[in-house]
């Protein structure tokens, strides 16, 4: 009897087993495989050993990427999809609880839209924004008040990224944020309101602290989340003016697949890759340990009944 359940339960698995081995197992397999050849337009597999990483350390350019890469992570993390989810999050939370629900529905609605719009859509929208004529969004405002015209992508690239993902990442704190604050039992709240506390009191010492995990959650997921994105920074910027925007994850793709000017070197973009990976777990051994999620799912010390 126990061999059949065994035997049921490996059938039930199988088809989930299958789908994890062909599009997770093997694809990572043939990428660090891919990795220690000198593959390019010819699709050779001539393997090279640790060449490829031997080139990165030569590579000048990739210096730069590095930092433009820290810059962008985590300038997009603190000045959008952390701090100003937080904020909306309790603004709009503000607003639901002075019994306006629909207006903070709208606005948390509004926040929402450039998530849901296609990528290439939102990038056009605003490549017409960022027009360094009298055409653009922002030109057009300053010509009204009699500036003058502005080439924003060429004199300030990375702010200009920063910007358009930090509106997009921002969404995604602020609907994890809302539903922290809200699920926050009320007597908090009014045992604060009781001791004389302030609506910015009630905020430090009774809201932060009770949403500690989701914040920590938001930080570390979008910080693995930004250091394999490049889709905006691709349509809007192209990594230029002079890989002033360029990060490791679109320097690794044009590496592989840059249209026209594209050297096709299929081995060192996956070892820039698989380098990124690497970073990638660095980071989240850092978080693990520094965020103590170990803690989050840990078993209650007290059974709910």
């Amino acid at each position: 009897m126990k061999r059949r359940g065994y035997g049921m339960i490996v059938l039930l698995l199988l088809p989930a087993l299958l789908i994890i081995l062909a599009f997770y197992v093997v694809p990572a397999v043939l990428t660090g495989t891919m990795s220690l050849t000198n593959m390019d337009h010819r699709l050779s597999w001539n393997f090279v050993g640790l060449d490829n990483y031997k080139a990165m350390l030569q590579d000048t350019i990739l210096s730069r990427v590095f930092w433009n890469t820290l810059l962008y992570v985590f300038g997009t993390l603190l000045c959008f999809n952390v701090t100003f989810g937080l904020l909306l999050a309790l603004a709009t939370s503000y607003i639901a609880e002075r019994q306006a629900e629909r207006t903070s529905m709208f606005f948390r609605a509004l926040w929402l839209l450039p998530r849901f719009t296609p990528p290439i859509v939102y990038g056009v929208i605003w490549l017409w924004i960022l027009d360094p004529t009298r055409n653009g969004l922002l030109n057009g405002i300053l010509n009204f008040f009699g500036g003058r015209p502005v080439s924003w992508i060429s004199e300030y690239p990375m702010p200009v990224i920063i910007l358009t993902n930090g509106v997009i990442g921002a969404s995604f704190g602020m609907i994890l944020f809302y539903s922290a604050i809200t699920s926050i039992s009320k007597e908090y709240t009014w045992a604060a309101e009781v001791d004389g506390a302030g609506w910015l009191q009630r905020i430090r010492y009774v809201t932060l602290p009770l949403i500690r995990w989701p914040l920590m959650f938001v930080t570390a997921y979008q910080t693995l989340s930004l250091l394999t994105s490049y889709e905006y920074i691709l349509i809007i910027t192209g990594g230029g003016p002079f890989y002033r925007t360029t990060v490791w994850s679109l320097y690794a793709y044009n590496e592989a697949f840059g249209g026209y000017y594209a050297s096709y070197r299929f081995g060192y973009a996956t070892a820039l890759t698989l380098v990124l990976v690497l970073i990638s777990m660095v980071a989240s051994i850092i978080y693990w340990r520094v965020f103590r999620f170990r803690e989050m799912m840990s078993e209650p010390k007290i059974e709910v009944i």
